[in-house]
């Protein structure tokens, strides 16, 4: 199904909507304003989620427009690029946190430290959530939600076979080879090898002692345990064959169709797709919710942000009510009813809805030892143009993961000159 906020639209309403109107304070501007938010939402949950956020929002504000558009994520940065280079910038655009240091060095992004600073809402927000869209003591932007990493499990499958949730990569790897069952179609894990996939090759590596950005401020890898990471995610395809044999293709959509259809066992995403899991698979019974396995060396669950940022000055002050609203209690809880995503306000996330519903738990416990994604000028372009290609070629065997280490150590180097 395709969703009706694939193209760019417009929610403009007047009102009608709970007591936020009458609980928000409006901005008094002199005429309406129209602005553009662009954003990188897939999911028809999260076109869902965002539908919410902007009614309540229209509710509030009549006077701001939005039109909202959906751009690709692999497209995301070449596009952000194009735009500032002509002129033609949206009003606000969704920053993850890995993507910040090359938006702000191409001078993509409007300081927002004062606004912050002023905001009745900032005290809700642990000064954690700012560090990944601050340099030099300026703040560019405001989260918006959380992207907690975890794991989801067909909890019946595990039953059947007397199986707990895998706590190591070894527990991990052993459930996948139990659960796999080629005469049923079945298999242990659902990896990301296309689109996306760059991200949990990373994590892997780091998860072998691989670090990338290291205490003294280097940007590095180590070659043996990054050979030895390779080599062990791989190998789920090219040695154990608990993967699908579509792996090195398969993005988002591919790897959640194929769990929530009965094709695989496990799967690592976030909280932002348990609602899409939900409405096929019953929670509780049929799927469960668990942290990432620790590596061999560190524990790696990432806990991003998507921040919403104000990239064109001229309308910077009804771009601010927009950003600040997704720092609301009933925005932040009616995008994760819809979507999954852990409201970035800890205010938020204290709300029964969330702290009542066991299934939430591990993102909850992930919040306590959850690390940022790697940020550093470059790092988006050698994730998505080296990481990710050498990696592939390892799982249609055209390279070996020494040869794809190599490659990911050559491009790191260029990257960071």
């Amino acid at each position: 199904m395709t969703s009706r906020f694939d193209r760019r639209s417009v929610l403009k309403m007047g009102g009608g909507l709970l007591a936020a109107s009458a609980l928000l304070p409006r901005a008094a501007f002199a005429q309406s304003t129209a602005i553009n938010y662009w954003h990188t939402f897939t999911s028809q949950s999260e076109f869902a989620g965002l539908d919410e956020v902007m009614k309540l929002f229209a509710a509030a504000h009549p006077e701001v427009a939005v039109t909202q558009e959906n751009i690709p994520n692999p497209e995301f940065m070449a596009k952000v690029t194009a735009a500032v280079v002509s002129g033609s910038r949206p009003d606000v655009t969704m920053v993850s946190s890995e993507r910040f240091a090359d938006l702000l060095a191409m001078g993509a992004l409007n300081d927002l430290t004062d606004k912050i600073a002023a905001w009745d809402r900032r005290s809700d927000f642990d000064d954690v959530r700012f560090a990944s869209i601050s340099k030099d003591g300026k703040v560019y932007g405001v989260p918006a939600f959380t992207f907690v990493d975890w794991m989801y499990y067909r909890k019946d499958w595990f039953d059947e076979a007397g199986l707990a949730p895998p706590t190591t990569y070894a527990e991990f790897r052993d459930a996948a080879i139990k659960l796999t069952d080629p005469a049923k179609g079945r298999f242990g894990f659902g990896m990301r090898g296309g689109a996306g996939g760059q991200a949990y090759v990373i994590n892997v590596m780091e998860g072998f002692g691989a670090k990338l950005m290291h205490e003294d401020g280097s940007i590095s890898l180590d070659r043996d345990k990054a050979i030895e990471a390779v080599d062990w995610w791989s190998g789920l395809l090219v040695k154990d064959g608990v993967v699908p044999p579509s792996a090195p293709n398969d993005g988002f959509r591919q790897i959640m169709e194929a769990f929530q259809t009965g094709q695989t066992a496990m799967l690592w995403h976030h909280t932002g797709s348990f609602q899409d899991n939900a409405k096929l698979l019953k929670a509780g019974v049929e799927f469960a919710t668990a942290a990432i396995p620790a590596g061999p060396v560190n524990r790696v669950s990432r806990l991003g942000y998507a921040y919403n940022t104000a990239t064109k000055p001229e309308t910077i002050d009804a771009s601010w009510e927009w950003i600040k609203f997704w720092g609301e209690p009933d925005a932040a809880v009616a995008f994760l009813e819809k979507t999954g995503y852990f409201p970035a306000s800890t205010k938020a996330a204290q709300d029964e809805r969330i702290s009542g519903n066991p299934l939430y738990k591990p993102a909850a416990d992930t919040l306590g030892f959850g690390i940022p994604s790697p940020s550093f000028p470059g790092f988006a372009g050698w994730s998505e143009s080296v990481v990710l290609p050498a990696f592939q070629r390892v799982l249609i065997k055209e390279a070996t993961p020494e040869q794809a280490v190599d490659e990911m150590i050559d491009g790191l180097n260029q990257a960071i000159a």
